[in-house]
């Protein structure tokens, strides 16, 4: 290339895609609208549905109600643990013996993955490893699934948005995602009433999730202008409502702010990249069975934001011509998070620490973590897709002083 032409391909916008549920319900009350979803998304045919849901049918009886008002046969299945390619095996088995016609995901991330999982492989055959991508086969999903409704009932994850479904191999003890467009939800319910009651642990911890699907979308290597529009909207619903729904669970602002941020986080997943964040939290979570994913990502957030900003500076000085934008992203990120327009990027480091001391963050050794697991962490978060994302790629000494200081 001349040198004219290096130039002008450094103002070329890069191609993207853009894709999200066919139909996203937002509002208190909402759930209430699944049962006329399901019937629209049917045209006539009788309604059999296996919902996937936590066990507690007192949570889930307007749910219940609402399909039960349109003649809709349910069919139960219990999700109490994140996903594992035995519990799919199982769901699948049970939805084809039901002969069921629709899957809604009603919960956190993990019965909302479950059925887009359940919904996909109904209609594909096969083994979840056949589809799984790192550990399995990663076949191509060629088939659309079963129609498939999710209604989030934390304010994190946003799978009710996305094209992934998290499974856990206990053979490899890693997670990792089945991955198609097919899995896009047809209906997102999103109702922050939903979200009222939960506990301050889980609203920290969902919330957390929500807030580091916002930012490492935004910070990522492939980024793209739309979803950087909605990951600036995201950051500051989450930066100026997350400690308060955390301290005032029945705050209506701040519990539909942490919903918008969700949905948000979750729209930006499936179109932009993540980063070593959700690298780290894939692995960790198929070795710690108890911890819960949002409670990894927000121990790890700080130290690796914290990690790509000083790897950064340092390429930077070595005259990289893309990493100075990069660190503008990051200064653009303090902005947003802190509210000082003169903010730069290491105030983002600051904020996030204060935040997470304020809500008690357990650290990585509290969630189950020894120093003896991190050399066996380090490969499988070298492979993980998300690490493939993070806008600078972090050597493995730095990986490794992430997990300690995560500790």
């Amino acid at each position: 290339l001349s040198a004219w032409e290096a130039l002008a391909q450094q103002f070329v916008m890069r191609p993207f895609e853009f894709s999200t549920a066919n139909r996203v319900v937002f509002g208190c009350g909402t759930v209430k609208q699944a049962g006329p979803a399901l019937a629209a998304l049917l045209q006539g045919e009788a309604p059999a549905v296996l919902v996937t849901f936590d066990g507690f049918e007192e949570r889930a009886a307007s749910l219940f109600a609402s399909l039960a008002a349109v003649g809709a046969r349910q069919v139960r299945f219990t999700v109490q643990q994140e996903p594992t390619t035995e519990l799919l095996q199982a769901a699948v088995e049970l939805a084809h013996n039901e002969r069921v016609n629709c899957c809604i995901g009603y919960g956190g991330g993990s019965a909302m993955d479950m059925a887009k999982a359940v919904a996909v492989l109904v209609t594909n055959g096969g083994d979840p490893l056949d589809f799984l991508e790192v550990v399995g086969k990663g076949k191509a999903i060629t088939k659309p699934g079963l129609p498939c409704i999710a209604i989030p009932t934390t304010a994190g994850t946003g799978a009710e948005v996305t094209k992934n479904a998290v499974i856990g191999s206990t053979k490899h003890h890693v997670k990792v995602s089945l991955r198609s467009n097919y899995i896009l939800p047809a209906v997102a319910i999103v109702d922050p009433e939903l979200t009222y009651s939960l506990p301050p642990s889980v609203t920290c911890a969902s919330g957390m999730d929500a807030l580091t699907q916002c930012l490492e979308p935004f910070v990522c290597n492939l980024t793209n202008p739309i979803t950087d529009a909605l990951c600036r909207e995201g950051m500051k619903r989450a930066a100026r409502s997350l400690e308060r729904a955390y301290r005032e669970p029945l705050c209506a602002e701040a519990r539909q702010d942490m919903s918008i941020a969700s949905l948000i986080g979750g729209i930006a997943l499936a179109n932009a990249k993540l980063g070593a964040v959700h690298g780290f939290a894939g692995p960790l979570g198929g070795m710690l069975h108890r911890a819960p994913h949002g409670a990894l990502c927000a121990a790890l957030l700080p130290h690796v934001v914290e990690a790509n900003i000083a790897r950064i500076t340092d390429l930077a000085k070595r005259s990289d011509p893309a990493l100075p934008a990069t660190l503008e992203r990051f200064d653009e990120v303090a902005r947003i998070l802190t509210g000082n327009h003169n903010a730069k990027a290491n105030d983002a480091v600051t904020w996030l620490k204060n935040l997470c001391a304020s809500m008690k963050v357990p650290g990585l050794a509290e969630l189950g973590m020894t120093l003896q697991d991190v050399p066996v962490v380090l490969p499988k978060a070298a492979a993980a897709s998300s690490m493939k994302g993070n806008p600078v790629v972090l050597p493995p000494e730095v990986l490794a002083d992430i997990l300690v200081k995560a500790m």
